[in-house]
């Protein structure tokens, strides 16, 4: 019997069930996932592409003032009229460029920005508006091999411009390419000045009414700083104290890029670039004018809003008295012109005028001859930065500071005799004092102090590194280094070789010199030779003496006030910088008062070093300085320069120095004087060392008269500008 065959189930229907039924399921999931886009995330996806973005972006305002104890305005702020752009993100290279051809027509460039026009800034201008023949300078078979590379067709169109091509520009393409150079050099959001010195009343009143077809342009008043009290040279009195401001060009110094960036600055923002400017920055810049805007997202402006208004930077009150620093630079000036008719070496000098008892600078002066380099001419220039930034072996000067020494440590005692006379050393050149002859004979410390005796401070050294009696032709047998290590440990009570804190960066030590290997030098660190001072560490030294032993930081700043509403009157005061005693010096009264009477004898009495070329009316008491130096100025580097050998008597230099203090029963001022290189070999000491100190001091005295004929300032009183 034969089976009959089963039919084979089919299997499709249940297979194009399952796919419809998948898709089925998908499309309902895409179905709600649709809805719950459009119904639950509808409105954050319609923002999303409304999406705007806010930006932040600080305006400058002008920097405070800078003025003298007496407020007279030393540093102010000129008014510019300046035009300028920004650009936004959305802007193209084409918008920027039709924008700066529009403009070009109305503003002519600035000398200096068409100065600064490079060749390759042509090339690429040229390559801007000559797109057709830019193109045809690299062949399609050229860009088929750099693979359509923008940059490197880029650098071989570059190399293929020439000279004809960039020389074709005419005056009027210059002035375009140096606004356009100017406008693309910005950033985004941030206005950049196009041009500020020099913008004439047409050129501004043209662009004012322009603005419309000028997207991006805009015109305001920009701020560059105004030194009021200048030279005849040019130079700004104090200058070199009052340090510099970047330019708008210049922005942010590299170096300190990140540090302004991270409190607000922008790029492009001008700051203190040194000295005074750069160390009260935070003062001076004011509060920059703060604007949110709104962008899209293609990055049009939409909205810009005040977020908060700006405000001008404070004003700084200085310890100095221009008047007096006028005068002082007069008195270099004139000094040192009259030194180098006898002496071509003389290049520099230095006053600093101190208040021993607040540490106020009330003037800080330094002259330095310099050859133009373009002319060949020598002229004086401000150098009063090396008060503080360059240091001299400053010889008897600081005698005073021996003595105290000696008194301390036992190596001496006040009215303790010796007798002057030369040193006989095996081994050891003769020390002697600077008298001819025998010396000065049996003297105590006053009076080594009034004639200014080396023998008495080699004898004091020679106690202090252990070695009580002299022998003559015997062996100098003393611990040097216990010697040494003693002197600078006291000399650095009074500010010697030490920083003295001055409110200024860039403030030196000095330098320290090795011990010597002969037993003999280590004597001469008692009279001011070897170690190096600043004339401001000889200031903050002799005002240590006069105000009976505090070492009181020098400060040049003495007050910050708040923005004058009308730049007449004076803000409120912010704050008032005041005195700051680092150390009391570890000597009792007595011992500082003998040396004061030393100081007074040295101006007062006869066969004192400074007696008779110091007015006495001024009641001046201080200390001379003599100190073999070798010559370090300007034709060092003018005789390297030239393959010269040095000549032999530059070996054999002299610095002249004085410290010291008026009126000697109550001192209000304090002063170092310091002429490096005065004179050579064995000429006669021209003494302008005594010469410039008895007029600085008669400058003082005489303006304290004037200006107590005048009504007293007082903080209610109208600004002096």
């Amino acid at each position: 019997m034969k089976k009959k065959k089963r039919k084979k189930r089919s299997h499709i229907p249940f297979r194009m069930n399952m796919l419809f039924f998948a898709v089925f399921v998908l499309f309902s999931v895409l179905v709600v996932r649709l809805g719950i886009v459009q119904i639950v995330y509808g409105q954050d996806y319609k923002k999303e592409l409304e999406q705007t973005e806010d930006q932040t972006i600080n305006t400058s305002v002008p920097r405070g003032r800078i003025l003298d104890r007496n407020y007279k305005v030393i540093v102010g702020n000129k008014a510019e009229k300046a035009i300028t752009y920004t650009r936004t993100t959305a802007d193209s290279t084409d918008k920027m460029l039709k924008v700066a051809k529009a403009l070009a027509k109305i503003v002519k460039a600035s000398p200096s920005d068409l100065k600064q026009i490079t060749d390759r800034d042509k090339k690429d201008f040229w390559i801007l508006t000559h797109q057709n023949e830019a193109k045809q300078l690299v062949s399609k078979k050229e860009q088929e091999k750099l693979k359509n590379n923008s940059d490197a067709i880029y650098k071989l169109q570059l190399k293929r411009i020439t000279k004809n091509d960039i020389d074709s520009f005419s005056q009027q393409d210059l002035n375009e390419l140096a606004i356009y150079r100017k406008m693309s050099s910005g950033y985004a959001l941030s206005p950049q000045i196009i041009k500020n010195t020099g913008v004439t009343d047409k050129e501004y009143a043209t662009v004012s009414e322009n603005l419309s077809s000028l997207p991006g342009v805009d015109i305001t008043t920009d701020w560059e700083r105004n030194y009021v009290f200048k030279e005849a040279n040019g130079d700004s009195v104090l200058g070199s104290v009052l340090g510099g401001v970047s330019t708008e060009k210049e922005g942010l110094p590299s170096d300190k890029e990140q540090y302004y960036t991270a409190r607000g600055y922008s790029r492009n923002d001008r700051v203190g670039t040194s000295y005074l400017e750069q160390e009260y920055e935070d003062v001076l810049s004011g509060e920059k004018e703060k604007i949110k805007t709104k962008t899209d997202k293609e990055g049009n402006v939409i909205k810009s809003t005040v977020i908060s208004k700006g405000q001008p930077g404070s004003d700084l009150v200085l310890t100095v008295d221009i008047e007096l620093q006028k005068e002082i630079e007069k008195i270099l000036t004139q000094e040192i012109s009259a030194a180098r008719a006898s002496n071509p070496l003389v290049d520099r000098a230095f006053v600093t005028v101190m208040n021993p008892y607040t540490g106020e600078i009330l003037a800080m002066a330094g002259k330095q001859v310099q050859t133009d380099t373009k002319t060949g001419r020598a002229k004086i220039a401000d150098f009063a930065l090396g008060n503080m930034t360059t240091s001299y072996p400053s010889g008897s000067a600081v005698k005073g500071a021996t003595i105290l020494t000696g008194y301390q440590t036992g190596a001496i005692k006040p009215g303790q005799v010796f007798v002057d006379q030369p040193l006989h050393f095996l081994g050891t050149p003769t020390k002697k004092s600077w008298v001819a002859g025998n010396g000065f004979g049996a003297i105590n410390d006053l009076t080594a102090l009034q004639y200014s005796s080396n023998v008495y401070m080699f004898r004091l050294a020679m106690s202090l590194g252990g070695q009580k009696n002299y022998v003559p032709n015997s062996t100098l047998d003393i611990n040097k280094m216990k010697a040494i290590k003693e002197f600078r440990k006291y000399f650095a009570e009074f500010g010697l070789g030490v920083k003295t804190g001055i409110d200024l960066p860039g403030e030196v030590t000095g330098y320290q010199t090795p011990v010597p290997p002969n037993n003999g030098n280590v004597l001469d660190f008692a009279i001011g030779q070897f170690d190096t001072y600043t004339p401001l560490q000889l200031c903050q030294y002799i005002s240590t003496i006069a105000n009976g032993g505090y070492r009181v930081q020098p400060h040049i700043a003495k007050e910050i006030r708040k923005p004058s509403k009308d730049g007449k009157t004076l803000g409120a005061v912010e704050k008032v910088i005041g005195t700051t005693v680092l150390n009391r010096v570890d000597m009792s009264a007595s011992y500082i008062n003998r040396v004061k009477e030393g100081f007074y004898r040295v101006v007062n009495m006869p066969h004192g070093t400074a007696y008779g070329r110091i007015d006495s009316s001024l009641k001046v008491a201080g200390k001379t300085g003599t100190a073999q130096a070798i010559y370090g100025g300007e034709k060092v580097e003018q005789y390297a320069a030239e393959g010269k050998a040095r000549p032999a008597i530059w070996n054999e230099a002299w610095n002249s120095t004085f410290v010291g203090y008026a009126p000697y029963n109550h001192p209000e001022i304090a002063i170092s004087v310091v002429v490096p290189w005065s004179y050579m070999g064995n000429a006669t000491d021209p003494h302008t060392n005594l010469k410039i100190a008895n007029q600085v001091f008669k400058a003082y005295f005489d303006l304290k008269k004037k200006e107590a004929g005048s009504e007293t300032n007082t903080a209610s009183q109208t600004v002096q500008n």
